[in-house]
């Protein structure tokens, strides 16, 4: 018997390589390229990379060196995030008109809960994919089962431009199987971690008890614990609040002295600055 919510109907909206693909469709040279975009050949960051550059092992957060070492004729590309943030608004206005329980997690990704919606989750999620192809001319990738920790892990087994449904009646069979390196919330430090403790799938983390799980990793215990059975309470929630704020950028050349990294500082304190002022919030903790 399985012990989550069956009655919920969770869905997980993914974006296909959302920053390079827009690019792609903007830029009708760059279709079929492989792209990155953010960063150079010689330094920075990848923020996005194209399916194209992907096959190459280039990765989002990756080293531009390391990219362009990876994939000689990676072609990169200025960021637009003024663009990225319209497409994401149009995006979520295609949510809206299906409920009003909408979760982003990131400019490309968001759950929804369905759950009181007259139509079926499955075909909720097939007319989303269909109608942000229309508005925006991007595909986007769906997972659909009864919690959010599934919906996710849902979203990327069919990309790009696919579906998959883990029904309740499979969702602690499908954790079994699968490598708790592709757990959400289960990062590379700590799979490394679970590794050590000859933790490899679903299966190994469901045969720990809770007190063992808590001991090892605190209060993710009780996630774990409850992940490797395929559940997962956690509503959807509209109104979370956003726990960071942050501001970075790229140089083109090494900052060696104390007086560069003091004036290249403040343009990025004054841009937090202005963010905390806007939204009239703060926080306890600054780390650079």
């Amino acid at each position: 018997m399985n012990n989550a919510t069956p009655h919920r109907k969770i869905i997980h909206i993914d974006m296909d390589a959302f920053f390079a693909s827009v690019e792609q469709r903007d830029h009708p040279e760059l279709r079929g390229q492989p792209v990155a975009v953010g960063g150079s050949a010689e330094r920075g960051v990848v923020a996005a990379a194209s399916y194209e550059a992907r096959a190459f092992g280039v990765r989002s957060a990756m080293a531009s060196s390391k990219a362009k070492r990876l994939c000689p004729a990676l072609i990169f590309v200025p960021h637009r995030f003024d663009v990225y943030r319209h497409v994401s608004r149009q995006i979520r206005e295609i949510f809206l008109g299906y409920t009003p329980l909408v979760q982003p997690l990131s400019l490309d990704e968001a759950y929804l809960d369905v759950t009181d919606h007259v139509k079926p989750a499955t075909q909720i999620a097939e007319e989303i994919r269909a109608a942000i192809r229309d508005v925006t001319g991007l595909t986007a990738s769906a997972g659909v089962s009864y919690n959010k920790f599934l919906a996710k892990i849902a979203s990327d087994i069919n990309k790009p431009d696919g579906i998959c449904i883990i029904k309740p009646a499979q969702g602690a069979d499908f954790v079994a199987t699968l490598p708790v390196r592709k757990f959400h919330g289960v990062g590379p430090a700590t799979a490394a971690r679970m590794e050590a403790l000859g933790i490899i799938t679903g299966a190994d983390l469901r045969a720990h008890p809770h007190e063992f799980l808590n001991r090892h990793f605190g209060k993710a215990g009780a996630y774990y614990y409850n992940a490797a059975r395929g559940i997962d309470h956690r509503p959807v929630n509209p109104d979370q609040v956003r726990k960071s704020i942050g501001s970075e950028t790229t140089f083109d050349t090494d900052l060696t002295s104390a007086d560069e990294c003091m004036a290249a500082l403040r343009p990025l304190i004054e841009s937090v600055a202005r963010h905390c002022g806007k939204y009239q919030t703060g926080g306890r903790t600054v780390t650079l």
